[in-house]
C-alpha cells in the first residue's frame, strides 16, 4: 500500500519542478496586436449645419380697395389658385352708376368744348374780315381753354370711377396657395378691414437661417475665392428627421450683423415640387410649408481632396485631439492633429498627418505611447467606415 502513495507523491513533486521551467520557456508577452490603417487622401463634402425656417418667395395679403358689401367668395380655403383668378366679388351697382354718371359728364364737357371751338373760329373769322374785335377773340379763346380743361377733369373722374368699379372684382395677384378668409359673404369690407386672406407662392421656396459671425467668416474664407454662392449648395433636414430630396442654392447674405444675435442672416432658394400624385381634398401636396422649422446644411458643391482617417482613430486629452502613428519599428508615437470638417465615420485632418503614414484605428485600449505594437488589418466595421 505504501508504493502507490510514494508514486503519487513523486509525480506531484516532479510537476512542481517542471511548471516553473515551462513558464520560463514561454517568456514575457509580445507587443499587443492592433488594427492599423494607412492614411489616405479622399474626397469629402464639407458641411455646415444651422437652424432655419422655410419662407415663401412671394406672400400677398389681399385687401379691399373700396367700401362695399362682399357678394361672393369664389375660392376654396387652402386651395391652389392661379394668377388672375377671381377670388372675391363685391357689390357693383353703385360703382357702375358712378361710371355711367361720369360718362355723361364727359359727353357734356365734350359738347361744350366743341361749341367753344366753333365760337373761337367765328370770332377769328370776323377779326380777319375787320368785322370783329380782338377782345371777342380773346374771350372766345379763354372759353375754349376752360371747356378743354373741364373735359380733361371729367375724363379723369370717369377713369377714377372705372378704377373703383374694377376694384369690386378682387383677383389673385400671384399663383400660390390661398389661406382662410377673414370676412364672410354679406359683410361690408373696406380698406380698413385688413387682410381678407393671404396668397402664398409654393415653388420655389426660400430657406432663411442665421449664421454666427465666426462661421460666416469661415464660409467667406473657404468659398470666397472658389465661386462664392455658386461654390456651395443647400440641403434641408425636415422636422421628422428625413433629408429633403431637393437641393438648393445660396442667393442672399444680409448686409449687416444682427446686434442681438451676433449672426448674419443668409437665405437659400430651393425647389418645392408637388409630391407625386398625392392630394388632400383636391389640393396638391408639397413637402415644404411656409414658416416650417428645418435644419439647413450648407455643403460644398464639389467634394475636396483631404487627408482623411477613420473617426475611431481620433482620441482626445486636455491638449487636444491626437492619433497613434506607427514608425518604421512599429512603435506607436502620439501625434496631435488639427481636425477640419468631419462626419460620424471620417475625420478630415487639416494638420499633423500626411498621406501614407500608418495609424492605429482598432485596439486603441491596448496601445501605450512610445511602446511597440503588432500591426494587423483593421476589423471589417472600421474598414467599411473608410469606404
Amino acid at each position: 500500500m505504501s508504493s502507490p502513495v510514494l508514486l503519487r507523491g513523486g509525480l506531484s513533486a516532479l510537476m512542481i519542478l517542471i511548471a516553473p521551467c515551462a513558464m520560463a520557456q514561454l517568456g514575457p508577452p509580445g507587443p499587443p496586436p492592433v488594427g492599423v490603417a494607412t492614411v489616405e487622401r479622399q474626397p469629402m463634402t464639407q458641411s455646415y449645419e444651422f437652424n432655419g425656417r422655410i419662407a415663401a418667395t412671394n406672400s400677398v395679403s389681399i385687401v379691399a380697395r373700396v367700401t362695399a358689401f362682399l357678394e361672393k367668395q369664389l375660392f376654396v380655403e387652402g386651395s391652389d389658385v392661379k394668377k388672375g383668378d377671381l377670388i372675391y366679388a363685391l357689390e357693383r351697382p353703385p360703382f357702375q352708376a358712378a361710371v355711367d354718371t361720369q360718362k355723361a359728364a364727359v359727353a357734356q364737357a365734350q359738347a361744350q368744348l366743341d361749341n367753344a371751338n366753333i365760337s373761337l373760329w367765328r370770332a377769328q373769322q370776323l377779326v380777319d374780315k375787320a368785322a370783329g374785335t380782338q377782345k371777342a377773340v380773346d374771350d372766345a379763346l379763354a372759353a375754349q381753354r376752360t371747356s378743354a380743361a373741364q373735359l380733361k377733369s371729367a375724363q379723369a373722374q370717369l377713369e377714377t370711377a372705372q378704377i373703383n368699379l374694377d376694384y369690386t372684382e378682387i383677383h389673385a395677384p400671384i399663383a400660390g396657395r390661398i389661406g382662410r378668409t377673414s370676412v364672410t359673404v354679406g359683410n361690408v369690407v373696406s380698406p380698413q378691414s385688413g387682410a381678407l386672406t393671404t396668397v402664398i407662392s409654393q415653388d420655389p421656396m426660400y430657406v432663411v437661417f442665421p449664421v454666427p459671425t465666426r462661421q460666416a467668416l469661415e464660409l467667406r474664407t473657404e468659398y470666397g475665392d472658389k465661386g462664392g454662392f455658386d461654390a456651395v449648395k443647400i440641403r434641408v433636414r425636415l422636422p421628422d428627421g428625413r433629408m429633403y430630396g431637393q437641393t438648393g442654392k445660396l442667393d442672399f447674405a444680409n448686409n449687416t450683423i444682427g446686434e442681438d444675435t451676433d449672426s448674419l442672416l443668409m437665405r437659400g432658394v430651393i425647389p418645392n415640387p408637388v409630391v407625386g400624385l398625392e392630394s388632400a381634398g383636391g389640393v396638391r401636396l408639397r413637402e415644404l410649408v411656409n414658416d416650417e422649422f428645418v435644419t439647413v446644411l450648407v455643403e460644398s458643391a464639389k467634394p475636396r481632396e483631404v487627408v482623411a482617417v477613420p473617426r475611431a482613430a481620433i482620441l482626445a486629452d486636455q491638449r487636444g485631439e491626437f492619433v497613434y502613428v506607427l514608425d518604421q519599428n512599429n512603435v506607436a508615437r502620439q501625434r496631435y492633429v488639427r481636425l477640419g470638417q468631419s462626419t460620424p465615420e471620417t475625420a478630415a485632418v487639416v494638420d499633423g498627418l500626411t498621406a501614407g503614414e500608418r495609424i492605429v484605428v482598432d485596439g486603441l485600449q491596448r496601445v501605450r505611447a512610445d511602446a511597440p505594437v503588432t500591426p494587423e488589418p483593421t476589423s471589417p466595421a472600421v474598414a467599411a467606415s473608410r469606404n
